[in-house]
């Protein structure tokens, strides 16, 4: 059995995130994605775009998590922070070769198809790793979903056999593109790349979504949270984690599970827990917005006000924001965030 979409249901997933800038609030709530909050996106993306460098990419440092630090020695190309300011721009309606960022995104994608791997299809420049590999097979394939382009689509495939290969025998992924251990924050962004590859009509075996679902309901808590690890007494659970959790199950098309119910509960209680600056903040509010938006209604819109409210007190003069990461990082993820609403995204949606 494959998991996978007819061609007619991959063209309608595909179709939803290139509908016409024109339509882009004609669904949404009064008062949600606000004059202000396009601004403030805008201003943004435009700042992203005046530090893109010659090659397509962003530089952002790259480096690791310790505790509750990123640590990194150098700043560099990065591709997978190339892929989110790409995400940036489609979540803004744009398109590749049109409009006013359409070159912006042709060379993003140029950057982002040199650093895939020949020999095994691993997305990798500069010492990133899987986690980095996701991103970047979730961007081409919103890519592909637009515009079928033959080497977009090779590669694509290319990076799924990857993903799939790299599945541990628990059901998840980790650091690097081997089968040992796995964690929910590499499991999540590799299941969104697989969503994303699957809503344009790449195939997935069955099998490899089953095996993950079951190990990021092993994560889950009975209070809702999830852990870092499915091993019980040597992980941690968090609201990212927890974040991270719901919308694993989600892009597995586990959308009305307790499971879900529980994290949904949880990331409400604690919605409040991240102090802008810390290192978990862009990240975790990436992965609470997309759960938030799937669950809809007041729990989202209670949920979008915060944040955003948040993000535009922070926001500096010249359109960036920051963290430990780097600016082009914060200023990608805060620019998703804010224009989750929007739609243009098929991975966002249900």
């Amino acid at each position: 059995m494959k998991w996978c979409l007819t061609g007619a249901f991959a063209a309608l997933f595909a179709s939803l995130a290139w509908v016409p800038a024109a339509k882009a609030d004609d669904h949404l709530a009064p008062g949600l994605y606000t004059p202000e909050i396009h601004r403030a996106a805008q201003r943004g993306l435009e700042y992203l775009a005046a530090h893109q460098n010659d090659n397509g990419s962003w530089t952002c440092k790259i480096g690791y998590k310790l505790n509750e630090n990123y640590m990194a020695d150098r700043a560099n190309d990065h591709v997978c922070i190339t892929a989110l300011c790409g995400m940036a721009f489609l979540a803004a309606g744009e398109v590749p070769g049109q409009g006013k960022y359409g070159q912006v995104l042709e060379k993003a994608l140029d950057f982002v198809l040199s650093c895939v791997r020949e020999s095994d299809g691993y997305v990798t420049k500069n010492g990133t790793r899987m986690y980095e590999h996701a991103f970047s097979t979730m961007f081409l394939a919103e890519i592909y979903g637009q515009s079928r382009r033959q080497d977009v689509g090779e590669k694509l495939r290319g990076a799924v056999r990857c993903v799939i290969n790299s599945q541990n025998r628990e059901g998840g992924w980790r650091y690097q593109p081997t089968p040992v251990d796995a964690d929910i924050s590499v499991t999540v962004s590799t299941l969104q790349a697989l969503r994303a590859a699957r809503n344009v009509g790449i195939s997935v075996p069955k099998s490899v979504i089953d095996a993950a679902v079951k190990y990021i309901k092993g994560c889950a808590n009975g209070d809702g949270s999830f852990n870092y690890q499915i091993e019980r007494g040597m992980t941690r659970s968090t609201f990212p984690l927890t974040a991270c959790g719901v919308v694993a199950l989600h892009s597995a098309g586990e959308y009305y599970d307790r499971i879900v119910d529980k994290g949904i509960a949880y990331l409400q209680r604690f919605r409040r827990s991240l102090r802008y600056g810390e290192y978990h903040y862009m990240y975790g509010h990436y992965y609470a917005v997309q759960a938030f938006y799937v669950k809809g209604g007041d729990a989202f819109e209670d949920y979008y006000k915060s944040v955003t409210s948040e993000l535009l007190s922070h926001q500096h003069d010249d359109g960036h924001w920051d963290d430990d990461v780097g600016d082009t990082y914060a200023t990608a993820m805060a620019c998703v965030i804010m224009q989750v609403p929007c739609d243009y995204l098929p991975i966002f949606q249900k």
